[in-house]
């Protein structure tokens, strides 16, 4: 059974870091891309980094870029996401994801959240003023 994990969110303040994990099982993430989104209510999942299955292929979005590192450990079928410089905006759900078919491998057309298939249940990060 494929599950993912979230965790190392919390409240933090403007300017602070916070590095996220997700933590799979039930698969060889070696083998899959994964990527990180993230969902405020009433809006839609943003889809933020993206790494490729051998962590070559990497994609950020505009938010985040210089901001944001997506990194992954294939020996401990886990990935992260270390975030500096955090900022009001960034308050969000954050969600692992990865998927299977064509572009499991890789990071193609990766913010639409419909294109993800194995969802953790998110972790809370809220970054105060």
């Amino acid at each position: 059974q494929i599950q993912l994990a979230e965790s190392g969110g919390g409240l933090v303040q403007s300017g602070g870091s916070l590095r996220l994990s997700c933590a799979t099982s039930g698969f060889a993430l070696e083998r899959y891309a994964v990527s990180w989104f993230r969902q405020v209510p009433g809006k839609e999942r943003e889809g933020v980094p993206c790494a490729g299955r051998d962590g070559g292929i990497t994609e950020y979005s505009d938010a985040v870029k210089g901001r944001f590192t997506i990194s992954r450990d294939n020996a401990r079928d886990a990935a992260y996401l270390q975030m500096n410089n955090l900022k009001p905006e960034d308050t969000a759900v954050y969600y692992c994801a990865t998927r299977y078919g064509m572009n499991a491998g890789n990071c193609e057309g990766y913010r639409n959240a419909n294109d993800w298939d194995y969802w953790g249940k998110g972790t809370q990060v809220t970054v105060s003023s």
